[in-house]
């Protein structure tokens, strides 16, 4: 088993910073960048994937180094060819979000070939041929975990439930093993009709939602593997007339999802900290480049979030 640093939870709020590499410098004075760090991640469409750039862009240039962001957009060539672009910029490091767990473990061995290391943020590499020298990530089987646990709550341990998937990821096969793994572990009288592909965006979701609904009229819980998922799933559940019948619980804690928990149409989320991910991300980069010994993988909690969080959220204060 891959050894594994856990780390204890911070505040939610997230300070935004200029992102610019001389905006934490001295005023008055400019400061020369030490390098480049290449970022593609796997959607800037999702505020998830842009938290973490936003983030690692701010605290590299605390350290003097600016951040190159790319994203794949679900695109695997597309990511690859950026990761090409990386290598022939010769950039100092490497950071990916892989659209495709597996696939990308190809031209990460062509940036090990170039000497250039390979980091791993929220979603992991597949390819145990692949050298990453390290893995930031939310605890994705704890937030599955959680997950299973809320919708047995408030399903009193018993109905028909489904999952709307997206396991061209890491972090998501994580997130329904976990799920899957707690719900046997209550030995709970849910059963899991199975699982649906949503590509993790609400569009895709929309029509899912209302596939399942007209092959199991009898639904009673989804468990959607992040928060566009679940707002796409709302929508479907709306329009059927059945978001009083269908118990709905996502995944990530982003504004939308946290507002949608805040009105009753989502009931909880294991939350995450993509704030936290791009700034130890940067960490734990600068700590390779002095020398220093760094674990494989950085595993952040997740908390789970309510309409009781919601209503004490610093986010919907006036």
């Amino acid at each position: 088993m891959t050894s594994l640093v856990a780390l204890p939870l911070l505040s939610l709020n997230c300070k935004k910073t200029d992102e610019s590499p001389s905006a934490e410098s001295t005023p008055g004075k400019q400061t020369a960048s030490r390098g480049t760090i290449g970022l593609s991640v796997l959607t800037l469409t999702n505020p998830f994937f842009k938290d973490i750039a936003d983030n690692m862009t701010s605290e590299a240039a605390r350290h003097g180094y600016e951040v190159l962001v790319n994203s794949g957009e679900f695109d695997a060539a597309r990511q690859r060819d950026q990761v090409k672009d990386f290598i022939v910029r010769q950039v100092s490091a490497i950071v990916l979000t892989p659209c495709d767990s597996k696939a990308v473990g190809t031209v990460i061995k062509e940036a090990n070939t170039a000497g250039i290391p390979v980091f791993t943020a929220d979603i992991a590499c597949l390819d145990p041929d692949a050298r990453v020298v390290c893995h930031i990530a939310t605890d994705n089987y704890q937030g599955g975990c959680q997950a299973a646990r809320a919708l047995h709550e408030a399903l009193g341990g018993r109905g028909r439930v489904a999952v709307i998937d997206h396991p061209e990821v890491e972090s998501v096969l994580l997130r329904t093993k976990g799920f899957d793994d707690e719900l046997r572990k209550l030995k709970s009288d849910i059963v899991t009709l199975g699982r649906w592909p949503g590509k993790g965006s609400k569009d895709e979701s929309f029509k899912t939602t209302q596939e399942i609904l007209q092959a199991h009229p009898d639904l009673n819980g989804i468990f959607a593997i992040n928060d566009p998922s679940a707002l796409g799933a709302y929508a479907a559940l709306e329009i059927a007339g059945k978001t009083d019948r269908v118990t709905l619980i996502g995944f990530d804690g982003q504004p939308e999802g946290k507002k949608a928990i805040r009105e009753g149409k989502i009931l909880a989320d294991p939350i995450q900290f993509p704030d936290r991910i791009g700034r130890e991300t940067v960490r734990t980069i600068m700590k390779y480049f002095e020398g220093e010994s760094v674990p494989p993988e950085i595993l952040i909690p997740t908390q789970l979030y309510t309409k009781a969080d919601a209503q004490n959220d610093p986010l919907f204060q006036p």
